[in-house]
């Protein structure tokens, strides 16, 4: 791991960090969508770009995340940086569990199954092993539900599309 993937580990449970990174997250999308899911969190991390539905307008919606791999599946947190509501991306999961992941400049279509019981403190472990301000956050969330999904490809992957123009 790098030095700055490590400082930036260190100062994940930081307030000011979570206000900060959500700033920078409309350029992640746009450094994600350039790379292909290539660099994703500027490298820093093991970063993906999911594409969920949206559960009101039916389009598709694109965030970057920090996932871990758990055998041939991706898992990711709906931490939402410790706010007390849930991320959108989530709540769309819940309503249509149909995604697709870019990862390492590859396409992959997923079905997302919310992890629960001990399957859930599983991969709890997973998760706060590789970020571990996870357990801050979840004290900001006020009790929320933080849900995790495991990701789990339905078919072959494909060489990420190149960015459409305009």
């Amino acid at each position: 791991m790098s030095v700055l993937g490590t400082l930036t580990r260190r100062v994940g449970h930081h307030r000011w960090f979570g206000a900060a990174a959500r700033l920078l997250v409309p350029a992640d999308r746009v450094v994600g969508r350039l790379t292909r899911g290539r660099v994703v969190a500027l490298g820093l991390i093991p970063s993906l770009v999911i594409t969920t539905t949206g559960r009101r307008s039916g389009k598709p919606r694109s965030n970057p995340l920090l996932y871990v791999p758990d055998g041939d599946a991706y898992v990711v947190i709906g931490s939402n940086w410790g706010q007390t509501q849930q991320p959108s991306w989530a709540m769309n999961l819940l309503a249509d569990p149909a995604a697709e992941v870019d990862v390492k400049g590859l396409r992959v279509p997923v079905r997302a199954d919310p992890a629960t019981g001990a399957e859930r403190d599983r991969l709890w472990q997973l998760l706060v092993t590789e970020w571990p301000a996870y357990r801050t956050y979840v004290q900001r969330a006020g009790g929320r539900e933080i849900r995790i999904f495991r990701l789990v490809p339905t078919g072959r992957g494909a060489p990420a599309a190149p960015p459409s123009a305009g």
